[in-house]
């Protein structure tokens, strides 16, 4: 599915269950135009859940990959810009299990099946329970670097549960389906799987890189 990158806040924050306070809203977080006060640049690719769900009754499978906007300060690890992939899946009787399966081969195909990963619980407005994903820190093998903090792990992905308010809000009911999502940046696998120590250098145009 694709969404657009220029949107209004309601399919960017509010449809996800954001709080009129929720500090990503605020200014140095996200892209606010002047055309209007609430149009921005997306702050993720969660805009295309709630535009797919809007439009399409369940059961539903989606990947929506795209580029996503922050106002943030560019350094080695943060862009302004950078790519996620969105997924989900709404059905009925989708568990926990099921996302933890998905997660679990994605994360053994993609960095190996002798990489070790884990699952943290978390917090995103649009999923309860919220978990994030860590691999074992490609760089040290576990053992603790500057790269994983000294901790020996490498956050790759967020996901959780579909919130039963967002299901409300797109007129799916609750009681009848459940679904996960989850959401990852793209230039952050690549560089957890091939040690890429800088962001910058996928948009620096270089081509020996």
């Amino acid at each position: 599915a694709d969404s657009p990158e220029v949107e209004t806040e309601y399919y960017n924050f509010d449809a996800l269950n954001f709080p009129p306070d929720h500090p990503a809203k605020d200014m140095q977080d996200t892209f606010y135009t002047l055309n209007a006060p609430n149009l921005l640049l997306r702050s993720q690719t969660s805009n295309s859940q709630i535009r797919k769900m809007e439009k399409t009754a369940p059961p539903m499978r989606v990947i929506s990959p795209g580029r996503v906007y922050r106002a943030e300060a560019v350094s080695s690890r943060k862009n302004n810009l950078f790519h996620q992939v969105e997924g989900f899946m709404i059905d009925k009787d989708v568990t926990f299990g099921d996302l933890k399966g998905v997660l679990n081969k994605f994360t053994e195909v993609f960095f190996g099946q002798s990489r070790p990963t884990r699952f943290r619980t978390s917090f995103f407005p649009f999923t309860e329970p919220s978990v994030e994903i860590d691999v074992q820190c490609i760089i040290c093998s576990g053992k603790g670097c500057r790269t994983c903090s000294y901790n020996g792990w490498l956050e790759i992905l967020g996901a959780g549960m579909i919130d039963p308010n967002v299901l409300k809000i797109v007129n799916i009911n609750p009681e009848k389906y459940s679904g996960f999502a989850f959401g990852m940046g793209v230039e952050r696998l690549a560089m957890l799987k091939f040690a890429i120590n800088d962001i910058r250098l996928f948009f620096n145009n270089d081509v020996r890189f």
